[in-house]
């Protein structure tokens, strides 16, 4: 395979985006105070916060995760895609309402309101590091990656320093209503571009049933062999299957059932840099109504975004990539896709698209990293401004902590990029954001969803739960690092999950049943109760099935329902 190049009316197409997105973002800036310039004036309509919603999700690194482990016959990473639609449903019913009525800034905040000060600060410490370390840093890795095969001689942290300083260039005199407003932009960019990369790849395979004859011939030819755990695949079904065997290396249907839908909660009802543009929304039903929108807007990633992955094991499985002289974090070069399968969207973009349509592609996967980039960045910064330094400071001006969220971004530019080369070692791109988030997520799934339900959850149980929760994971890495455990440490990933959910679970009833109850008053405020959904009730009585979005989940489980029907 040649070295790629650009042409210019690619070059010229991605420079005037790059020079108009940034206009574009810095013209939507919202910055008079601190509620606009954090949570957009709590002004967005539905359509907007489900746009982007999906947008911030389907970043450039889940573009790129989504392909490479598609090449790698783990088609059933598209299971993250489809369980978010059924989270959404979950977080739209029940968190939701508590999140918009408490009028918060941030997801830390509604759990001091929950429990006391002690898990708020655990818990913004906590996603700070994550937002650096899973969503900013992978997000820049991709721009890494895309940008080294057009430029092989250039320096991984010079690509990575560029990228950053471009999102920063708009987020940090914006606000969230500049990236909420690009983001919508980019989101149909990236949508447009997703298609015209799934259709010139049927086209090369010779259409679906070209790749379902191609990938039989090859399961027939035993090439579809897991050399870890011996599972075979015999045919194009059960390679496009999202239901895979207990002993399956990537997900077992038990980490399907059990670990990914905590993953899931974690990243979409806790995680503040996704949970920051539904609380930026008009009012409930603009929240609800955009919540489901982004569920909707996920059901076709298989198809768009999973299957061209799948189409290239035909057409790259033994191609040659030494040319394309792409190094990895070894310095060695990659000689072929299974050595580097990050690399296989911009092989897709690089190898199919014409002059013209490879430059606005490229500008849309770009676009997206710089979506999630700038999404990481104010969310980031909104954490550290209103759950620090506000408490530190607490006479400051709504100004002064507007200046304080972007200096606090100027310096997570620079700790993302400082990290965001080592992602390079991790086995595959997907696998990293998951098993980091598995350490992340579970405590804190379990504090939100049983001080939702359980009223006698009280401040201390979180506390401790949350201690032991990072107490736990610390001896997870030690124990995989140094071997001290080795029948603990062959455990996947996501049965870890599940057991430290469970087990923080365990720990905060056990706190709290031995610690003195919290105020009832307070604790009223914050826990699910049956009346809510009885008196909701007779409120959506006569109202339109189109505005009622008990109707519209019900509508949304149904679809994903059809959709796994035809891949099961």
């Amino acid at each position: 395979m040649k070295a790629f190049t650009l042409s210019g009316l690619d070059i010229a197409i991605m420079i005037v985006y790059a020079v108009l997105i940034i206009a574009y973002g810095l013209y939507h800036a919202k910055r008079k105070n601190s509620e606009e310039y954090f949570l957009a004036g709590r002004n967005t309509i539905w359509p907007i916060v489900g746009i982007s919603l999906f947008a911030a999700n389907i970043s450039s690194s889940t573009l790129v995760g989504l392909a490479g482990d598609a090449f790698k016959t783990n088609t059933h990473v598209y299971n993250y895609e489809w369980l978010a639609t059924v989270v959404l449903v979950f977080f739209a019913i029940f968190f939701l309402p508590f999140y918009l009525r408490s009028a918060v800034y941030t997801m830390p905040e509604f759990l001091e309101r929950r429990y006391d000060s002690r898990s708020r600060y655990y818990f913004s410490f906590i996603t700070i590091v994550g937002n650096v370390l899973i969503d900013t840093a992978a997000a820049l890795y991709v721009g890494n990656v895309v940008l080294k095969l057009m430029f092989p001689g250039m320096p991984a942290w010079v690509i990575i320093v560029i990228l950053a300083f471009a999102a920063a260039a708009y987020t940090i005199p914006g606000g969230l209503n500049s990236v909420i407003q690009t983001e919508v932009v980019q989101a149909v960019l990236l949508i447009i571009g997703s298609c015209l990369i799934t259709y010139y790849a049927f086209s090369q395979v010779g259409g679906w049933s070209g790749m379902i004859k191609g990938l039989d011939e090859m399961a027939a030819a035993g090439q579809f062999v897991n050399e870890k755990t011996g599972i075979r695949l015999d045919s194009a079904r059960e390679v496009l299957s999202l239901f895979r065997p207990i002993g399956d290396e990537f997900m077992p249907w038990t980490g399907l059932l059990l670990g990914a839908p905590i993953l899931g909660f974690y990243f979409w009802a806790n995680n503040q840099f996704m949970v920051q543009r539904v609380l930026g929304a008009k009012d409930l039903n603009h929240g609800r109504w955009g919540a489901l929108f982004a569920g909707l807007l996920k059901l076709p990633v298989i198809f768009i975004m999973v299957l061209p992955g799948t189409c290239a094991i035909l057409m790259y499985s033994n191609v040659d990539l030494t040319p394309l002289n792409y190094q990895l974090s070894d310095g060695s070069i990659c000689a072929n896709l299974r050595d580097c399968p990050n690399a296989t969207y911009p092989m897709l973009l690089f190898d199919l698209l014409p002059k013209g349509i490879l430059g606005l592609v490229l500008a849309g996967l770009l676009a997206a990293m710089m979506s999630s980039v700038s999404a990481t960045f104010n969310s980031a910064s909104t954490l550290v401004t209103m759950d620090f330094v506000q408490k530190l400071r607490p006479n400051m001006s709504s100004q002064q902590l507007v200046r304080a969220g972007q200096i606090t971004t100027l310096i997570l530019v620079v700790l993302a990029s400082a990290w965001a080369p080592l992602i390079e070692r991790a086995e595959s791109l997907w696998r990293y954001l998951q098993e980091v988030l598995a350490y992340i997520a579970p405590p804190v799934a379990a504090t939100f969803i049983l001080g939702l339900f359980w009223k006698r959850a009280t401040g201390t149980g979180s506390f401790a739960s949350l201690l032991f929760g990072l107490i736990f994971s610390v001896f997870c890495l030690l124990s995989i690092a140094f071997d001290w455990w080795p029948s603990f440490n062959g455990m996947h990933f996501l049965h870890r999950t599940f057991l430290l959910f469970v087990l923080c679970i365990l720990v905060n009833v056990v706190a709290s049943l031995a610690s003195k109850p919290a105020d009832p008053a307070q604790v009223a405020q914050y826990t699910w109760k049956r009346s809510m959904f009885t008196a909701e009730t007779a409120e959506l009585q006569g109202t339109p099935w189109y505005k009622n979005y008990r109707i519209q989940a019900v509508i949304l489980l149904v679809i994903t329902a059809i959709v796994l029907w035809m891949f099961r």
